[in-house]
This record gives C-alpha cells, structure tokens and sequence, in this order.
C-alpha cells in the first residue's frame, strides 16, 4: 500500500490541541502551529481498522493485554534494536511523562535531586519540581553545530548533588542528538559506580537518521538491572491520544517500587481503543514506518536546503534523530521578546521557544516538520518574509 502524507485530513475543529487552541494560548486565530509533537499524518491503515473494529464491537469495558500483546512487543524491538523484553518486565501506563513522574516519586524522596540534561523536553523539569525535588542540570554543549556531553560535569554533579536518578531522554528532544553506543556507556559506568538509577525516555527511537539507536539497557547486563525504559507507540504511529506507553524494567526491586506508585496513582486497566492500537502498530505498522520515514527524510532536506538559501542567519542544528528541528535564531541578533514578536506576529508561526526546555535554549526556537510538504513550505515562507522586513 502507497500512504499519500501530501493530503491528511483538516485537524480543525477536532478539539486538536495543536490546531484548535490558538485563542486560549494567547496565539492569532490564523497562526501556523508547528509546535506540539505530534504528527498531522493519520495513523496506518491497520490501525484505523483495529480502531474500528474496537468501534463496532460496541462496548468499552475494562480491558487488560493478554500474551500476544508482549509477544508482539518483542517482535518490534528484538530485530529493530536488538532488544528482547519479557512480559514481566512491562507495565503499562498512560504516557511517558506520567512514568517519568512516577520514577521520580518510586526512587527519591522530597528534597532530592534529579540530574537531567538541559536544554531537554520540559516535562522533564515539571516532574521534578512538581514532585518537590531538585533539578540539578548537566548542561549540554554545543560545539561545531553539535551537542556533546559535558562527562567531567556530568560526574561532578552526580558526586556534589548525591545524585540517585537521572532522567535519560535517547533520542534527546529538542536538540536531535542521538547518542553513540560509546557515550551511553560512559554515562551508564558513571551511574553505576555512583548508584544511580537511570529512567530512558526512548520514545523517539524510531525516528534514527545519521546512525542507529542503542537501547539503553542493551549496553550491558548491570545497566539493564538499573535502567527503567520509557517506550510507546504514540511518536511512531501518532497515538499520543490513545495514551498507552510500555515501562520496561529488567530489575525486580525497581520494578516493584514502580509499580507500588502506579498502584497508589489508581490506575489499572489500560485504554481498550489503545491496546488494539498498539497491537496493531506494533505488529503491522513497518511498511507504513517506512514510507513517513522517507517522507520525512524529504521534509528535513527541503527545510535545511530552503535556510541554507533563503534565511541563512538561522541556523539548523542538524538532527540526528526525532522529527524536531531545533532552530537557532542568536545570528539574528534578537531579544527574547523581538524574536517572539518576530515569529509570532510577523511570521504567523506557532513554535516551542527554546527557553521552554531550559535558559540553554535562549535563542532557539523549536520546529515539528512532521507535517505535508505544503506547510512546511509555507512556514518557511512566512519565516523569509517575516526576516526580510527587519
């Protein structure tokens, strides 16, 4: 089957958080939103037809995964990465940002603090705050438009604060980075010879360009045993509605202490409409993966070829991974609010300001082009206009 991603179908008026919020953000009514991650491509075929037949049957119960849901797990992830789950090792939950703060409240206590690495996706620090713990940041350097990992400051950190968690986000939102087999490594001996534990987000693992992703708890047998990986279908095959996400944990105590907070957060049974979803996605969804790939390969190289010619004082930090492209607007020369001004009421674009994931992002701006080639034109567009009128 040939997917067409040119043509989806109009978000508007779909209570679309991306489309549909613009006045209650504070945003014109006509803004061009290229900001939440998510996907304006409908979802493969055979979900849609899971979903259907889920429609049909009628009745929405409670519902629970039985073998086949695991084994399907196993087949996406075992050949893709090389990793092989069991069914014990999983628990369910309704995203990737609530697993994050549950690991927060299962393995530290008020006051503690959480090392991430800044500038990262926001939630990361919602978590924490939230939760009243500390947020200590190892920095993430930018060096020949690439961001590299700051070890010595990375071990300080974790010595001077008494770090026990460390939230990993592999690929890393918004700079794209898709950390090496090698600085995984150098990160998990850091951790283990210190007794941290470290929560993967690998939601974005499908979405590799330059070189493969590595699975964290694929490193080593000791890192699998203090690793809780963060996996869900929702980037992959734009499910984030459906809010299914699989918490992988090779290690029984940290499994236990997880699972005590999903028990004290009242959840059970998960969404039955998800779990058809997944189901399906997981065990159908490849040809489809491939072809957005592509799309979306096609999508990255018009975006840095039309900066390159047209708005050359923006500078694309070239992503490794994710479809996110994190932008920098400092050869423009703007403040914070100029630039805002710039992009928002000139432009007419709806994008995630860099200072969102941290003060390292002051002066970047963050991009979706998970989007038909049409919009991605016109953003850039609107952006060359929006700049020539300086």
């Amino acid at each position: 089957m040939i997917y067409n991603f040119d043509s989806p179908p109009s978000r508007y008026g779909t209570d679309c958080l991306k489309f549909d919020f613009a006045a209650e953000r504070g945003r014109p009514a006509d803004i061009l939103p290229l900001w939440v991650a998510d996907m304006d491509f409908p979802s493969p075929r055979e979900v849609l037809d899971a979903i259907h037949r889920c429609a049909e049957h009628g009745i929405f119960g409670y519902t629970d995964p039985k073998s086949d849901y695991f084994e399907i797990l196993a087949t996406w992830f075992s050949p893709r990465f090389g990793y092989e789950s069991r069914p014990e090792w999983v628990d369910i939950t309704p995203g990737v940002v609530v697993a994050l703060a549950l690991a927060v409240q299962a393995y530290t206590k008020p006051g503690d603090a959480v090392l991430i690495q800044s500038p990262v996706y926001y939630p990361f620090r919602e978590v924490i705050v939230d939760n009243d713990r500390q947020i200590i940041a190892n920095s993430l350097v930018l060096e020949g438009g690439v961001y590299q990992i700051d070890f010595d400051d990375f071990k300080k950190k974790i010595i001077q604060h008494s770090i026990k968690l460390f939230l990993l986000c592999s690929p890393h939102n918004p700079t794209g980075r898709v950390w090496t087999r090698e600085e995984l490594l150098r990160m998990g001996e850091l951790c283990a010879k210190h007794g941290v534990t470290i929560v993967s987000d690998e939601i974005h693992c499908d979405f590799a360009w330059s070189h493969p992703h590595t699975i964290f708890p694929t490193l080593s047998h000791e890192l699998a045993e203090r690793t809780v990986l963060c996996t869900s279908p929702a980037k992959t095959f734009n499910l984030a509605g459906l809010q299914v996400s699989n918490i992988m944990i090779q290690n029984e105590a940290l499994r236990a202490k997880f699972k005590k907070q999903v028990d004290a957060m009242g959840y059970s049974q998960l969404n039955s409409a998800g779990l058809a979803a997944t189901k399906a996605a997981y065990a159908y969804g490849g040809e489809w993966l491939t072809q957005l790939r592509n799309y979306l390969t096609s999508n990255l190289n018009f975006m840095r070829n039309n900066l390159r010619e047209n708005v050359p004082q923006i500078r694309l930090i070239e992503p490794q991974g994710t479809y996110l492209a994190w932008l920098d607007f400092r050869g423009l020369g703007l403040s914070e609010s100029e630039m805002a001004d710039l992009i928002i009421n000139k432009a007419g674009l709806w994008l995630d300001r860099g200072t969102m994931f941290g003060p390292e992002g002051e002066g970047f701006q963050r991009m979706n082009f998970a989007c038909p080639r049409s919009t991605l034109e016109k953003a850039l567009y609107r952006l060359k206009s929006a700049i020539s009128g300086l």
